[in-house]
């Protein structure tokens, strides 16, 4: 690859890191679409997409717990048992044939759903512990399985059953997606495949996109601007499912 298709990529994952991270989310779904499209094969892509994932998520992480919007209560019964479903779904091959349209459907069906919705909630309640330690179970599962963090699914779902306000969900999803992404690398590594090298350097570009766009998501960006952000990026992920 010449230096104008690098300079490209380096573009493209900067944009995906820059627009998820203001949402809570670390970007895998767009780094995968970006990799396939710069030429690179499923063994590669889904790796590189975790160590961004990682790194973008940390950011997240800080960000937001730092703006006072992360609730510890809320969040460990969906990641209790994302953990270790996300690392068997990371050693797991993806059956990508049915797979994709499926998780494409959810996706466009939850932006949809998102474009028409008015603000914050009027008030918002925690799920019944039971039904978030079986949401996180199921969300890491597919996050194992797709190379992203879970946190494209987990956002909307807790926005639209009012389970959180917008910045809180964000906060959530943060932490989500980096204990996720950190089980589905370990279950990757674990069967034997290894990391590119190449993801080191696109990981310092995802990390200076992924500052801004937390920063500006956290504590500048409005409620309704990070709904619009979030189905803006649930039609794109979902559009290049669907297509890809």
């Amino acid at each position: 690859m010449d230096a104008f298709h690098l300079s490209l990529l380096a573009a493209g994952i900067a944009v995906v890191a820059f627009l998820y991270s203001s949402v809570g989310h670390a970007g895998a779904s767009g780094y995968i679409a970006v990799l396939t499209l710069a030429g690179f094969a499923a063994t590669t892509v889904k790796p590189v997409a975790l160590v961004l994932n990682v790194v973008v998520a940390v950011i997240g992480t800080v960000q937001f717990a730092r703006a006072g919007h992360f609730s510890w209560s809320l969040f460990w019964p969906f990641a209790l048992l994302a953990v270790p479903a996300a690392a068997l779904g990371g050693y797991l091959p993806l059956p990508s044939h049915f797979l994709k349209p499926l998780l494409g459907a959810v996706l466009l069906s939850s932006a949809a759903r998102l474009f028409f919705r008015k603000g914050d909630p009027a008030e918002s309640h925690p799920p019944p512990r039971g039904l978030a330690l079986s949401t996180g179970a199921a969300i890491g599962l597919l996050s194992g399985l797709t190379g992203t963090g879970g946190g494209i699914f987990l956002t909307p779902l807790m926005l639209l059953l009012g389970w959180a306000k917008a910045k809180q969900a964000a906060a959530i999803s943060a932490p989500f997606i980096l204990v996720n992404s950190l089980a589905g690398l370990g279950g990757h590594l674990g069967s034997g495949r290894p990391v590119p090298d190449f993801a080191g350097w696109l990981a310092l570009v995802a990390v200076l996109a992924g500052f801004a766009g937390s920063h500006l998501g956290s504590r500048r960006i409005p409620v309704r601007g990070i709904q619009i952000l979030l189905a803006t990026v649930l039609v794109i992920a979902g559009g290049k499912l669907l297509t890809m």
